[in-house]
């Protein structure tokens, strides 16, 4: 199984499925689920910084996981496609 073929189909449908959908621009809602380990949060942090994003978070009861809402207006779905792989490299990091 080739994994970067899979993720390359994946973004391929996202961007179909964003370009059909959406009116673009338009504000788009990421979910990220990360470990509760600060150097984690701060990476996260920078993606969004001085983008005027709305992020809210939210502790697991265990207080093992943080859950980030951020809400993000974007011009096209490359954009939204772009931060999703710029994420994707943060350590333990789960996409919703």
């Amino acid at each position: 199984m080739n994994h970067h073929r899979d993720e390359e189909e994946f973004y391929a449908s996202l961007k179909e499925k964003l370009t059909n959908s959406t009116l673009w621009p338009s504000e788009y809602l990421y979910k990220f689920i990360i470990p509760n380990v600060e150097e984690r949060i701060q990476q996260l942090q920078k993606v969004f910084d001085n983008k005027g994003a709305a992020i809210t978070t939210k502790k697991s009861s265990s207080g093992n996981y943080i859950s980030f809402s951020v809400n993000l207006r974007l011009k096209n779905p490359d954009e939204v496609i772009k931060i999703y792989k710029e994420v994707s490299t943060i350590e333990g990091i789960v996409s919703l």
